[in-house]
């Protein structure tokens, strides 16, 4: 359920967010570099790819833009 979201963050907010998917089945060992224990994980790391904020289960597309913006990430500038 989350693919098809990150797919559409990724092209809207190109230049601005870099979306990043990893299929924890097909990699485990990112899994376990990244500490994921549930899926779906989003980890969301600032410009200096500090962790800022992670979520376990699903996260919809209004609940990452609002959390951005939450942590003083300004994306409006989009081209929705």
């Amino acid at each position: 359920m989350m693919a098809p979201i990150l797919e559409e963050l990724k092209k809207t907010y190109a230049g601005r967010m870099d979306v990043v998917f990893i299929d924890v089945w097909e990699d485990p060992a990112a899994g376990k570099k990244y500490g994921i224990t549930v899926i779906p994980t989003q980890i969301f790391y600032d410009a200096a790819g500090k962790e800022r904020f992670r979520h376990e289960g699903f996260f919809g597309r209004d609940d990452i833009l609002a959390k951005w913006k939450e942590l003083g990430v300004d994306l409006s500038a989009s081209t929705e």
